[in-house]
């Protein structure tokens, strides 16, 4: 198990911004979402409650960052408003977090929903949280569209605590050097003709005690197959 101290942010007060919300017809997240989660990123285990950002979005490193976010207006909305996952880039009217539906009616008092979403838009303010996940350790998940054994990407999911991952390398043992994987696209990691055998990686955290490189032995089997997620003992805090 790996702890890391928790980061601190800008936004580890509240901030004034706006919020939105998008279109779903389960009120769930996007599975297109730009980090790159795909299917888990539309409930992420944190029921459903997940956002798009745009500065917040940070070239892809924003992804998988939690926030509280609450409206201002005591009338319709609760003090305690609503924790989201970042699982989406997305610009609105002036807005810093476009929200699920079922994160947006949450920030709402109890039967002020409806009027909640007339509003469309609506001030708001924000502040950076711990992500929790309830046990869940650190998942390293070989991407869809990876080709064995020629092309692999990978997604880590379930980085809990308040950490950003900035990099990730494999380990090429013939060359005894770690190869630095491409950050293709929010939170979605490649390579192209990745070494034979299991997969040694580590990955770059960025916490208060600065930069921070956590390994992860043979994390990834010889034979990893696109699609699957596989667990460590890894736990970020």
């Amino acid at each position: 198990m790996v702890l890391l101290p928790a980061l601190c942010y800008s936004e580890d007060y509240f901030v004034r911004t706006r919020a939105t919300y998008y279109g779903s017809p389960d009120c769930l997240g996007t599975p297109t979402g730009a980090c790159g989660f795909g299917e888990h990123g539309k409930t992420i285990n944190y029921d459903a409650n997940v956002a798009g950002v745009s500065r917040l979005y940070k070239n892809g490193t924003g992804c998988g960052a939690c926030y509280q976010v609450r409206c201002t207006n005591p009338q319709l909305c609760t003090e305690n408003g609503v924790k989201v996952v970042v699982t989406d880039y997305g610009e609105g009217d002036n807005t810093d977090f476009i929200l699920s539906p079922r994160a947006y009616s949450k920030m709402a008092q109890s039967n002020a929903a409806a009027e909640l979403f007339a509003y469309g838009v609506v001030e708001v303010e924000y502040q950076r949280v711990p992500c929790r996940y309830g046990g869940y350790k650190l998942q390293f998940k070989v991407h869809e569209l990876s080709k064995y054994p020629n092309y692999l990407a990978i997604v880590i999911l379930y980085a809990s605590g308040k950490n950003e991952i900035l990099n990730v390398e494999i380990w090429q043992e013939d060359c005894k050097e770690w190869i630095r994987m491409r950050r293709a696209y929010g939170a979605v990691f490649d390579m192209a003709n990745p070494p034979m055998g299991a997969v040694n990686m580590r990955f770059q955290v960025q916490g208060s005690a600065g930069l921070t490189w956590v390994q992860a032995p043979n994390i990834i089997p010889s034979d990893w197959k696109a699609g699957v997620a596989y667990e460590s003992d890894i736990e970020l805090e």
